[in-house]
């Protein structure tokens, strides 16, 4: 069977090492990908936002599963016109798509179909005075969101005043262009946050293992929000009823929301969740695999992936082919470029790679290139180094050990995941 994967970073790498590992052996392809990737499947030379042209490779290639990793393909319909010319494709409609590329879409869908969430108010630049009367006005902390795709660094949690209105005059002064442009002000919800991936075939869906990322650059919880600088799965403290509380208040909701609108949701159904006290609430919905939480619940699974995600992507979801979610633990540790997520270099060689594998990990690549025979530095998120283990203190022991062998000018990582 054959299979193109679009996207170039870590989630897709680690979607490739979880597809080849089917008992069909795909063929895989990859748009562009990168130097880990192209390890286990074939670099394919297109422009991504080129619908035609992946349509007519697809075509030319007898391509039977098409499997979209960014969110921003997927926004702009690139599900829609796989569909159209008869290519089974696992990602959601652009208008299914909404719940990621818009928040202000995405909480007025929650609010009309009684999904909880946080309360807020949504302001368009051309409201941009009223918007800083009602941040102004309104207790702190406040969360101030981009509407928009921001690579995940369009959210503040502001403590201050001066924090919050700075968020908003960044955002309506063009910091994230289109992006913030409408403006999502939201209450703080204080609790423990937690990632819940759900494989959706418009109607049924099998959730995977339950996953906690961090966000934000610094240990503690502290710098700039990111697109993720690690993970680990599954969560010890989630049991029986609150997956059975997120199943019923959160997944069905919005899944069977869906279906009414006449947007069936095909894909990876991501609820970026906040726990207070024993309820689950909504802090963002996300339409793809999630990066840095598939690189952990990926390899943790028992299951035929390819099998999984194609059953899906036409409608009839093989439960059977996902065993056991979580029967073992993972941590994930992303190497970064000094700078990141602000402003970054690249092109500073990698070293110490074979020494990181004899820790016996995975290292899935995202922002690296490969040029006269060695590794380089070519973008914020460089590395994702994974350990799974019986135990996650042994994961987290093992992926740090890792972690420290690899070696390139301006490493930056945070040393508490998991902790």
């Amino acid at each position: 069977m054959r299979v193109l994967i679009i996207g170039s970073g870590g989630r897709e790498h680690a979607l490739a090492w979880a597809l080849i590992r089917s008992p069909e052996r795909p063929r895989l392809f990859v748009a562009p990908g990168n130097p880990g990737i192209w390890e286990i499947a074939e670099p394919v030379d297109i422009p991504v936002a080129d619908q035609r042209e992946i349509v007519r490779f697809c075509t030319a290639e007898r391509i039977r599963l098409v499997v979209v990793g960014p969110e921003e393909l997927l926004s702009q319909g690139i599900a829609d016109v796989l569909r159209d010319n008869g290519i089974a494709v696992f990602g959601p409609s652009r208008k299914a798509a909404q719940l990621e590329a818009s928040k202000a879409f995405a909480k007025r869908f929650m609010e009309d179909n009684g999904i909880p969430t946080a309360q807020y108010r949504v302001f368009s630049v051309a409201e941009r005075e009223a918007a800083l009367r009602y941040v102004e006005n309104h207790p702190l902390p406040l969360v101030i969101k981009a509407s928009g795709l921001a690579a995940g660094k369009g959210v503040t949690v502001a403590q201050t005043r001066e924090e919050a209105l700075a968020a908003l005059e960044g955002l309506f002064g063009g910091v994230l262009g289109q992006a913030g442009e409408t403006v999502v002000v939201e209450e703080y919800l204080a609790g423990e946050e937690l990632s819940i991936l759900a494989l959706c075939d418009g109607a049924e869906y099998v959730v995977l293992a339950p996953a906690r990322d961090y966000k934000r650059a610094l240990e503690g919880d502290r710098g700039k929000n990111t697109g993720g600088m690690g993970a680990y799965a599954p969560v010890p403290w989630v049991g029986p009823s609150l997956l059975e509380r997120i199943h019923h208040r959160i997944l069905q909701p919005t899944i069977q929301a869906l279906q009414r609108y006449g947007t069936p949701f095909v894909g990876c159904l991501y609820a970026g969740l906040m726990i207070v006290g024993d309820e689950p609430y909504v802090l963002e919905f996300n339409v793809r695999f999630g990066d840095p939480e598939a690189q952990v619940v990926l390899p943790i699974a028992e299951a035929d992936w390819l099998t999984l995600l194609g059953s899906a992507a036409v409608g009839r979801l093989a439960r059977s082919a996902l065993r056991a979610p979580s029967r073992q633990h993972a941590c994930c540790v992303v190497l970064a470029s000094a700078g990141y997520p602000e402003a970054y270099r690249t092109g500073f060689r990698i070293t110490g790679v074979e020494e990181a594998m004899q820790h016996g990990v995975l290292l899935f690549h995202a922002g690296t290139r490969w040029e006269n025979g060695a590794l380089w530095t070519a973008g914020g998120r460089v590395l994702h180094v994974v350990a799974v283990a019986p135990t996650l203190e042994e994961a987290r022991q093992r992926c740090y050990a890792a972690a420290e062998c690899i070696q390139f000018e301006g490493k930056t990582y945070r040393r508490d995941i998991a902790t």
